[in-house]
């Protein structure tokens, strides 16, 4: 009798941890789902194997009891009272639906976390495409800048090509200036100048008729 009232205390014992537990890890499924957050950033994981790796040694230990119980009802040796039978009975029952409600939440709890983890998973995929939807845009935006500078620099490059051109043509119309100053404040060049020319133009008509009456002769003497 002492033997079986012990496995009986304990028995109830392991029943309310373990009930208490079996709520905690239900909970655990609720708080998952309504949360829907990163599982190894939240600690849920962690938390989950805990409280499964507990639930399922308490109900192992209850089964152990349970069986300990089944097998004192059944001594023939000490046959049990109709009070004790029940109790074991009603034990056994109680372990039986623990086996079944745990098997439930494990499901849910499964399921809870397959859900956030593809949630996750999406939310990952999607971050990462803004991220690099982001990187390409920064990546545009730099050759884009790169362009404008280039194009900046050519039209520098061109407005102090031009404003050198305009220097020379200044320059060179100040020279222009000067040279016609020049002359025209030196007549007697002019003169001279225009002497020089007529004397070439006489020397060339001379050294043409000279060659014609050559050509003369020479068609005379030979015909």
């Amino acid at each position: 009798m002492s033997n079986y009232d012990s496995l009986h205390r304990q028995c109830r014992t392991l029943e309310s941890l373990f009930d208490s537990k079996l709520t905690a890890y239900s909970r655990l499924a609720s708080t998952i789902t309504r949360n829907q957050d990163d599982i190894e950033a939240s600690g849920s994981g962690e938390r989950w194997k805990d409280i499964e790796a507990e639930v399922d040694e308490l109900l192992q230990k209850l089964g152990e009891i349970n069986d300990q119980l089944s097998g004192l009802s059944s001594d023939p040796d000490q046959p049990p009272s109709q009070s004790m039978l029940r109790a074991v009975q009603r034990h056994r029952d109680v372990y039986q639906d623990y086996v079944r409600e745990l098997r439930r939440t494990k499901t849910n709890v499964q399921h809870a976390l397959d859900q956030a983890n593809l949630l996750s998973g999406v939310r990952n995929d999607i971050d990462a495409y803004k991220s690099s939807a982001a990187d390409a845009l920064l990546s545009e935006r730099g050759h884009i800048d790169n362009s404008h500078q280039m194009t900046d620099d050519m039209l520098a490059q061109a407005y102090e090509t031009r404003a050198e051109f305009g220097r020379q043509r200044s320059t060179i119309s100040g020279i222009n200036s000067r040279m016609a100053g020049v002359l025209n404040s030196m007549p007697g060049i002019n003169n001279l100048v225009s002497m020089i020319k007529s004397r070439r133009r006489r020397d060339s008509i001379i050294i043409g008729v000279i060659i014609g009456l050559c050509l003369i002769l020479l068609l005379t003497y030979i015909f």
